[in-house]
């Protein structure tokens, strides 16, 4: 599904926005929000474009690593947009997918685009195809809770062993050999999944089998593919369980990290800690799959990078939707709402209160090109 295709190189996607003109941007943003009768300016993308023209209820649901960031993102529209009601429900990207698809919802959030099977199939609320929009780039991170181990350092053989139940304790020769001084203990390794079909194990999975194939012999896929450690519902679930334990390790959105402390990996010769600037340096490098619709931002990212400036285990999340909706009273409000979670400002919201990695000036403008074409 997202095996990386011959598309098209990415060129400055590197988050190079004015992160303190943004958010002073949100404030005035605030303030055009709390005078209703004072729109901002057409096309500006605002939370506050359409002030007191929209009404309607759209509900979308997907993935919970856009959780924080829709719930922020929801606040801001809502809040410039009184007539609006907009419902986010974090179920995982493959169940919003499925949502979408059918008609249960009139928006997805998925980790993971559309596959090219999803893409020729039917679209209930659409009059054509659904399509991918970026609106949220992150870090996964693996987080841990193992009792005295407060610094980890991990390559993608060892997290593939570890993961696929291949290495069983955490004094394991092959750990020792990448954590020189630090003491290890013989507790029992307890690696937590997602129980769920989920984008965030999709990239995770995608990135062992890229850089670790004879080990994860599995494609990646939104399903835990072995049979191992212990299944967690949604990114909550995981983080529950990594704190509840002793000796656990899980994945999840960086932003969902609190207090636990993660593992740095191993890009070419340097350990890496996630962090925006990885991820954005990582979708920077990116491609766009090829052999699709103009409208359709299907990015790659590439696992197998060398650059300790790129973190590979990056996770682009995107909204989807109709390029045309069958009711054009939906496609209006969408259009609205796929404007500015893509815009400068929401894109700020989302880095301000989860931590992601802003998508660029020149990325935006494409998304928001497509964004306001929405009918």
């Amino acid at each position: 599904m997202h095996t990386p295709s011959k598309g098209i190189p990415l060129k400055h996607l590197r988050a190079s926005l004015a992160i303190g003109t943004a958010l002073t941007a949100m404030i005035a943003l605030s303030s055009c929000a709390s005078n209703e009768s004072t729109p901002a300016a057409s096309g500006s993308g605002s939370a506050a474009s359409s002030t007191g023209t929209l009404s309607g209820q759209l509900n979308g649901q997907g993935s919970s690593a856009q959780g924080n960031a829709q719930t922020q993102w929801i606040k801001d529209f809502q809040t410039a947009n009184s007539g609006v009601t907009i419902n986010y429900n974090p179920v995982g990207s493959g169940a919003g997918r499925t949502a979408f698809e059918s008609g249960g919802a009139q928006y997805a959030g998925s980790d993971t685009y559309l596959s090219d099977a999803e893409v020729k199939g039917t679209f209930a609320l659409c009059n054509g195809q659904g399509i991918d929009l970026p609106d949220y780039i992150s870090p996964i991170a693996l987080a841990f809770n193992v009792k005295g181990v407060t610094a980890l350092k991990l390559d993608a053989t060892t997290i593939a062993k570890i993961f696929s139940g291949k290495i069983t304790t955490w004094n394991d020769p092959a750990i020792k050999a990448l954590n020189s001084g630090v003491s290890l203990p013989s507790t029992k390794i307890d690696p937590v999944h997602r129980s769920d079909k989920s984008g965030t194990t999709h990239n995770l999975t995608d990135y062992l089998n890229k850089t670790a194939p004879s080990v994860w012999t599995a494609a990646g896929a939104d399903a835990f593919p072995f049979k191992t450690g212990e299944g967690a519902q949604g990114t909550s679930g995981v983080v529950a369980a990594i704190k509840g334990g002793n000796g656990t390790i899980g994945y999840i959105d960086n932003s969902q990290v609190g207090s636990l402390p993660v593992a740095q990996i191993k890009v070419g010769s340097t350990y890496v800690t996630p962090s925006a600037d990885g991820a954005a340096a990582a979708a920077e490098a990116g491609t766009v799959a090829s052999g699709r619709d103009a409208s359709d931002f299907a990015i790659d990212v590439n696992r197998t990078t060398t650059d300790s400036k790129q973190y590979p285990i990056t996770l682009i999340s995107n909204l989807i939707v109709c390029k045309q909706y069958k009711d054009p009273a939906i496609g209006k409000v969408v259009s609205a709402y796929a404007t500015y979670v893509t815009s400068t400002e929401g894109q700020a919201a989302a880095a301000k209160v989860a931590g992601s990695a802003p998508m660029s000036a020149a990325l935006i403008a494409k998304v928001q090109a497509v964004a306001k074409a929405i009918k």
